[in-house]
């Protein structure tokens, strides 16, 4: 949350000295982290991205391609484009790497989600959360009783 808080300060700073081209990539910076954080902090010290790798790694090398593209391709005052697809280059290369190919990355990343977060992760964690229930007592958790019965006879109750 660090990191958020120091890039969105980097924003403000680079977006009120109209350093649009700086600004951009940190913007593309902000957006890597938000989807970084729920996994960064999954746990007290675990610094692992999985199962996000992929996705935050696919997202940079789109939205860096595709800043880097539309930078080059661009300047203030041309008014004369060369087209790809019926668009100028530099909105073309904006479409494809900023919104077209993260949202194949996106849907892409929904339908085999399930094979990447596959048994063993999921019961690892499990396993990890019955064991801090174990080390831990909650004040809701129930706990087994042992009673004896008139007729001699124990029992297990919850």
């Amino acid at each position: 949350m660090t990191a958020i808080g120091g890039l969105s300060v980097a924003l403000l700073v680079t977006g009120a000295l109209g350093a649009y081209r700086v600004f951009s990539y940190l913007a593309a910076l902000l957006i890597l982290a938000t989807f970084a954080v729920p996994a960064i902090e999954a746990g007290e010290s675990e610094w692992s991205l999985a199962p996000f790798t992929g996705l935050i790694g696919g997202l940079a090398v789109l939205f860096f391609a595709g800043l880097t593209g539309i930078w080059l391709l661009w300047e203030p005052g041309v008014t004369e484009y060369s087209y790809v697809l019926g668009l100028p280059e530099a909105t073309f290369v904006y479409f494809l790497f900023l919104w077209f190919l993260p949202l194949l990355g996106a849907i892409y990343y929904s339908l085999i989600f399930d094979r990447i977060g596959s048994e063993a992760i999921v019961e690892e964690i499990l396993a990890e959360a019955r064991e801090a229930q174990r080390e831990e007592e909650y004040p809701l958790t129930p706990e087994t009783v042992e009673r004896t019965t008139d007729l001699g006879v124990e029992s297990n109750d919850d």
